[in-house]
């Protein structure tokens, strides 16, 4: 997360539904952030009633995130910044009423 993109794995049960709020979530994100383009998502892999797929936030976004929403992640849960970060981005895809379960992959 040291100036470079970030890359969430999210598993979902519900991928048509989920990836559509997780889109909408991002967006609104990205408006708040006054960012565009700021992040991908990747086609899905789909294992055992799971849908696998990731969201590269781009190093424009999460440097905007860092600088407007710092007490936010901060507040989150975890001990380490990545723990915070992923429970941020739990929260605020679950205010969206997304249910999914995210990692963060390392580079």
């Amino acid at each position: 997360m040291n100036g470079r993109a970030t890359i969430l794995e999210i598993a979902s049960t519900s991928y048509e539904t989920d990836l559509e709020l997780i889109s909408s979530a991002m967006n609104s994100l990205q408006s708040l952030c006054e960012i565009a383009d700021g992040f991908l998502i990747s086609n899905p892999m789909h294992r055992f009633g799971w849908a696998f797929f990731k969201i590269l936030i781009k190093n424009e976004l999460l440097s905007a995130m860092q600088l407007k929403l710092e007490d936010k992640i901060q507040a989150s849960k975890g001990k380490k910044y990545e723990e915070k970060f992923v429970s941020f981005m739990t929260n605020l895809f679950e205010q969206n009423k997304v249910k999914v379960k995210i990692k963060l992959i390392e580079d």
